[in-house]
């Protein structure tokens, strides 16, 4: 105060002492006049008084002042602090509330710019919901995959929030629902509530407050991501675990951690497969020959028999010329009938060595699932064949030629 009086008075020795010429009038303006306004204009360029000119649908960051228990007082650089009432704020968790301090940041909403007690009316609930549009917008223009958890479910499908969105997840786009009947449908929705879901984005539009998103696009989205590292990790040689996914006519996939690969109808096992569904079934966990990996293509080709050891290169070992051995008979030929000995492992029964007799055809002796006796006669590891006979042996001498 003594501060300005003293201005003041110098102001007004100035205008007494000092002769009044064109210098001390410019465009009408008294000296002091001309003081005055510099003194203003000096106070509107100090930062300090720079207030915002608030409107309502600002989003502002203001940092807390005061924190009671119906209102936080928020700077947000008006000329007034704002206010956030309880019934603004009811997104905060308990937790939430308790952790808030003075001088802490705080993105707030414009609910009002002033009330009759000249402060702004904000709103942390819908500075929330502002903050996730603009983000949800962002995650669906760019394919970002996101988390939020199930909070409900209804008819139609999984109700999720996403800090103050609502969004809405069709139980078609949920990997978890059952195709089933309603009340199948309906149990799995309810025993979902809770869960933290991975969510895609596919279709967003604010002035309808509708959010639509896709749990199924995640995953496979995810499922491409980690794909892509897998192919780039994987190479030829390398004995995985997998899970079998499905079983088809010319073979099975096979879950490697991220990736399917194909095991051939012709890669399951050494011994002759009809049908991938006589050795693999889905769910089955099991190990896995890399046999290719074709990044351009995206393809992994897999073995399930080069797990194990190849039966020819130990047949010496078990068998030997003159031994009478059990097969199964898997296949008939015009000139013959083939015998299953052991996985892996199949001799021929020549059409000449079925009998004793003349015999036209295989069939009219064995069909396919008979169970035979049968004498080796010949092996060969090298080739992977064995010849096989049913006929009676005419004696020792007989067995000792062969040999």
């Amino acid at each position: 105060m003594e501060q300005q009086e003293q201005a003041a008075t110098n102001r007004h020795n100035a205008h007494v002492t000092r002769p009044v010429g064109d210098a001390d009038a410019i465009n009408g303006q008294s000296a002091d006049q001309r003081d005055d306004r510099e003194l203003m204009e000096q106070f509107l360029a100090n930062p300090e008084h720079d207030y915002r000119n608030l409107q309502y649908g600002d989003t502002v960051d203001g940092t807390i002042m005061r924190v009671d228990r119906d209102e936080i007082l928020v700077d947000i650089g008006a000329k007034a602090e704002g206010v956030v009432p309880a019934k603004e704020m009811q997104s905060l968790s308990a937790e939430d509330r308790a952790a808030l301090r003075p001088g802490d940041p705080l993105l707030v909403f414009v609910v009002q710019s002033e009330d009759r007690e000249g402060r702004a009316i904000l709103s942390i609930d819908r500075a929330r919901q502002e903050k996730s549009w603009r983000r949800l917008q962002q995650c669906y223009e760019s394919g970002e995959v996101i988390e939020a958890k199930v909070i409900n479910y209804n008819k139609g499908g999984l109700l999720v929030n996403l800090d103050g969105v609502r969004g809405f997840v069709p139980s078609s786009q949920v990997s978890g629902i059952s195709r089933g009947p309603d009340t199948q449908k309906q149990s799995d929705m309810a025993r979902m509530v809770g869960q933290n879901l991975a969510l895609k984005v596919i279709e967003i539009n604010r002035n309808r407050n509708r959010l639509i998103l896709s749990e199924r696009q995640a995953v496979m989205d995810v499922r491409e991501g980690r794909k892509g590292e897998l192919l780039s990790a994987l190479k030829e040689g390398d004995v995985r675990t997998g899970i079998v996914t499905s079983v088809c006519d010319f073979g099975a996939f096979v879950d490697i951690g991220g990736a399917d690969g194909l095991v051939h109808l012709s890669e399951l096992s050494w011994s002759r497969v009809k049908h991938p569904g006589e050795v693999l079934k889905p769910g089955d966990k099991v190990q896995v020959y890399v046999l290719s990996v074709d990044n351009e293509r995206k393809r992994i080709a897999l073995s399930l028999k080069r797990t194990q050891n190849e039966p020819w290169a130990t047949v010496g070992e078990r068998y030997h010329v003159g031994q009478v051995v059990e097969g199964v008979i898997t296949q008939l030929a015009s000139f013959g009938a083939f015998a299953r000995i052991e996985d892996g492992v199949e001799g021929l029964i020549h059409v000449s060595e079925m009998g004793d007799g003349r015999v036209q055809h295989p069939r009219e002796v064995v069909q396919e699932g008979d169970v035979v006796q049968a004498r080796i006669i010949r092996i060969d590891p090298a080739r992977k064949r064995m010849g096989l006979s049913m006929r009676q042996p005419a004696g020792d001498d007989e067995v000792a030629a062969n040999e």
